[in-house]
């Protein structure tokens, strides 16, 4: 017969730690409430590749993130031309903001300017213009606003 004060008394062992990794996402996976919209990107070869965005997005940190060809040498500060692009359809190209003076400025600067130029850090999505098609042009010029403040005059 054993002694109830001679028995160990088990404890029970805890549960070893639980450790979870996260994923960065971007556009809609981000917020699944946010609408979900659609943009087609047709690229310098006539490739079109087309994703699932969120509003807000804007064309050019779309195109970087999905390893299209837009440069986009400012970082998006409306300081360049190189994420110049041109909408496809009049009636979406009507149904975006009109573009700044600022982005009017660095357009003027674009290679193969058209009448529906934009700069693809200055649009973003919404759902006035989703299903947007977007050209992106055969070649860019980086030249930039700082390049041309305090210049010396010959």
């Amino acid at each position: 017969m054993s002694h109830p004060q001679n028995q160990e008394k088990s404890t029970p062992t805890p549960p070893p730690p639980r450790y979870t990794s996260t994923t960065t996402l971007r556009g809609a996976a981000t917020n699944p409430c946010k609408p979900r919209l659609h943009v087609t990107f047709i690229d310098k070869e006539g490739a079109e590749h087309s994703f699932e965005v969120s509003a807000g997005d804007n064309l050019m940190d779309i195109a970087q993130a999905e390893d299209l060809e837009m440069e986009g040498a400012c970082g998006g500060s409306c300081a360049c031309s190189t994420c110049h692009i041109i909408v496809q359809d009049p009636e979406k190209y009507a149904a975006m903001s009109e573009p700044s003076d600022d982005e009017n400025d660095m357009l003027d600067l674009a290679f193969g300017l058209t009448e529906t130029s934009r700069l693809g850090c200055q649009v973003k999505m919404a759902k006035e213009i989703d299903g947007v098609k977007i050209r992106l042009p055969s070649m860019t010029r980086n030249l930039q606003a700082a390049d041309f403040k305090g210049a010396k005059k010959s």
